[in-house]
């Protein structure tokens, strides 16, 4: 039998490595973070909501398939 999984253990490297990820592209090409970041607030509200959702569609996917 499995042992039951502590949400710490899992959520905070989960956390920790979204951090990273995030840090990456303004920290390599900070002016195409820059432009890409404008770009984004010019979007429309339906837009930046389509994009979150098939953002966290891929998510879980990706969590339903490595599991």
């Amino acid at each position: 039998m499995p042992r039951p999984v502590n949400l710490g253990e899992v959520l905070v490297p989960a956390l920790a490595l979204m951090l990273v990820i995030e840090g990456l592209f303004p920290l390599l090409s900070p002016s195409g973070w820059r432009d890409a970041f404008l770009r984004l607030t010019r979007l429309k509200d339906g837009q930046i909501r389509f994009m979150g959702l098939v953002s966290m569609a891929a998510g879980l996917l990706l969590l339903i398939l490595t599991r």
